[in-house]
């Protein structure tokens, strides 16, 4: 077990860790459908814009490699797939503003219940900062909605690659004028602590069962090989002293 007094920042995971997005979407997609498709499955339709998501997002890397300076952003990848879906789950008559306006549903997340409380707690001790692959703004709209205390917001565009990619973690180690080893990264995904564990980074697994609705089976088994395990931010708060 590492020395807990020098960490000094800790990074958050924002999209599934900080906030829940699974219930925020599945919300706008029946207020926006107004009751014309009764019998959609909104909780899969959201599954799979997510699963969608990550598949589109390794797509749009191998497309377009960032280095020549054309990023992609992750709003056009979640509206691009959303047609992919609907279309799947054969979810008719939605019109090109409306999926639009769903699409920004991911800008609209609510937080998890403990986020707030938890991360005021933390502020006390800790510089507390995100690292999304969210685009920066939103990020920007997520935090201003839901009244996220963050001291600072980074995002992979920052750094013109997405996490799991080192470059990442680093960008955001050097915006803080930090070691890795002064930094815990705390997300719900396991192959983001992974990432960054390898770089020198401390962990933190924050479970979140309900990540992709009820009974979707979300991986929250606690790990030895990270730093911390917490049910939630305010658990990881008691755990960090604050």
């Amino acid at each position: 077990m590492h020395h807990e007094h020098v960490v000094k920042a800790l990074l958050f995971d924002v999209q599934g860790t900080a906030t829940d997005f699974h219930t925020t979407v599945c919300d706008e997609a029946k207020r926006i459908s107004a009751g014309r498709h009764p019998r959609v499955d909104w909780a899969e339709v959201v599954r799979r814009w997510r699963a969608g998501y990550f598949a589109g997002l390794e797509a749009a890397l191998d497309a377009a490699p960032t280095r020549d300076g054309s990023w992609v952003s992750v709003h056009s990848v979640y509206r691009h797939v959303l047609d992919t879906v609907l279309d799947e789950c054969a979810v008719t008559g939605l019109s090109d503003a409306e999926c639009d306006e769903l699409t920004l549903a991911w800008q609209r997340l609510k937080p998890w219940p403990d986020v707030v409380p938890g991360l005021t707690r933390l502020k006390s001790v800790f510089t507390l900062a995100t690292l999304s692959n969210a685009d920066v703004s939103a990020v920007v709209n997520i935090s201003k909605r839901a009244g996220l205390p963050w001291d600072a917001i980074f995002a992979a565009e920052m750094a013109g690659v997405f996490k799991p990619d080192p470059a990442a973690y680093r960008m955001a180690a050097t915006y803080l004028g930090l070691d890795p080893a002064e930094i815990m990264m705390v997300a719900s995904h396991k192959y983001d602590i992974r990432a960054a564990a390898r770089l020198g980074f401390r962990t933190a697994f924050v479970a979140r069962p309900l990540e992709l609705g009820i009974g979707a089976g979300a991986d929250v088994a606690y790990e030895d090989e990270f730093d911390r395990n917490a049910a939630d931010f305010l658990d990881l708060a008691e755990q960090l002293g604050c």
